[in-house]
C-alpha cells in the first residue's frame, strides 16, 4: 500500500529558521522591548541633532577654548593616534597568529591522522592525539569565549595599565578563534596531494606539510586578513581603557560634548579601517587568488 501521507511542509532549514523566529519572538517579550525605546528622551532631540549635524562639519583644530602650552596640532594628533592603533592591531594579531598555529595543529584530526596509519591503510589517531585533543579543544573554548574586552578588565584590574596587557587582552580571543578556524579548514582541505605524495612514499609528515597544508593556506591567509581588520577596531576601543589609540581620544571628545572633533575622530577610524580593507583585498588577490 502506498503511503499516501503528505511531507512536512518545511525541510531542516525551514525548521530551523522557524525555531530561530521563535527564539527572537521570545526573547522581545521575555526582555520587555518595544519600539518606543527607539524614539529620543523629551529634550535629546537637541542634542541630538547637534550630534549629527556636526558630522558635517568635523573639526580641523581643537574644540577647547584653552589648549595647554606645547600640545601638538589636532591633526597631528589625530594622525599618531591612528598609528597607535595600527601598532596595536598589529602587535596582537602577530602575538595571536603565534599562539594560535600550536593550538591549531593540536586541534586538527587531519594533523593526528597522518602520524599512524591501521593494517588496512586507514587513517588513524595517535594515543597522544586522543588524550590531548578535548584538553586543547577546551582551552581554546575558554580563550574565545570571552570578549577582548572582559579579559581587558580581567588583565588591567589585575596587573595594571601595561600596553602588553592590551596586546594580551586582543590577542587571546583572536588567538582561539584562529586556532579554531584553521583547524577546520585543515581538516576540510582537500586530500588528493597528500594521498598522491603518500601513495609516492613520503613520509607522513611531508605528505602533510606538503600536500594538506598548502591547499588550506590560501583559505587561512585570507581569514587571517578579515582578522586583522578587526584586531584594528578592536584596537581602537582599547582607548577606553587609557591607551592612547583612536577611541580615547574619541571618549574624551565625547565627554566634553565636542562633537565636532568626536566625527574627526570616527572619520579617521573609518579612513584607517577602508585603507587597511583595501589593502590587505590587495594581497588577497596576490596571494590567495592564485
Amino acid at each position: 500500500m502506498n503511503d499516501l501521507r503528505r511531507p512536512f511542509p518545511l525541510g531542516p532549514r525551514g525548521r530551523l529558521l522557524v525555531a530561530f523566529a521563535f527564539a527572537g519572538a521570545l526573547s522581545y517579550w521575555f526582555l520587555g522591548l518595544s519600539l518606543s525605546g527607539l524614539l529620543p528622551a523629551r529634550g535629546a532631540g537637541d542634542q541630538l541633532g547637534a550630534f549629527f549635524g556636526a558630522a558635517l562639519h568635523p573639526a580641523v583644530d581643537y574644540e577647547a577654548s584653552w589648549v595647554p602650552e606645547g600640545a601638538p596640532p589636532f591633526l597631528s594628533n589625530v594622525g599618531r593616534a591612528m598609528l597607535e592603533t595600527l601598532l596595536l592591531a598589529a602587535a596582537a594579531m602577530s602575538f595571536a597568529i603565534l599562539l594560535s598555529i600550536p593550538l591549531a595543529l593540536w586541534t586538527s584530526t587531519s594533523f593526528w591522522q597522518r602520524q599512524s596509519r591501521g593494517a588496512a591503510g586507514i587513517a588513524r589517531k595517535s594515543k597522544l592525539g586522543r588524550a590531548l585533543l578535548p584538553f586543547v579543544r577546551l582551552v581554546i573554548a575558554c580563550m574565545r569565549s570571552v570578549h577582548e574586552l572582559l579579559w581587558a578588565v580581567v588583565l588591567l584590574a589585575a596587573f595594571g595599565d601595561h600596553h602588553f596587557l592590551a596586546v594580551l587582552a586582543i590577542a587571546i580571543p583572536f588567538a582561539g578563534t584562529l586556532a579554531k578556524v584553521y583547524s577546520e579548514m585543515l581538516d576540510e582541505a582537500p586530500t588528493d596531494s597528500s594521498e598522491a605524495l603518500a601513495e609516492a612514499g613520503l613520509a607522513p609528515g611531508f605528505c602533510f606539510a606538503l600536500g594538506r597544508l598548502p591547499r588550506a593556506l590560501p583559505d587561512m591567509t585570507a581569514y587571517t586578513f578579515y582578522r586583522f581588520e578587526c584586531a584594528v577596531r578592536s584596537s581602537a576601543v582599547m582607548g577606553f581603557f587609557g591607551f592612547p589609540t583612536i577611541g580615547y581620544y574619541l571618549k574624551l571628545s565625547y565627554e566634553n560634548l565636542y562633537y565636532r572633533e568626536v566625527w574627526t575622530w570616527l572619520y579617521a577610524l573609518i579612513v584607517l579601517v577602508l585603507v587597511f580593507e583595501a589593502w590587505s583585498a590587495r594581497l588577497r588577490r596576490r596571494w590567495v587568488a592564485r
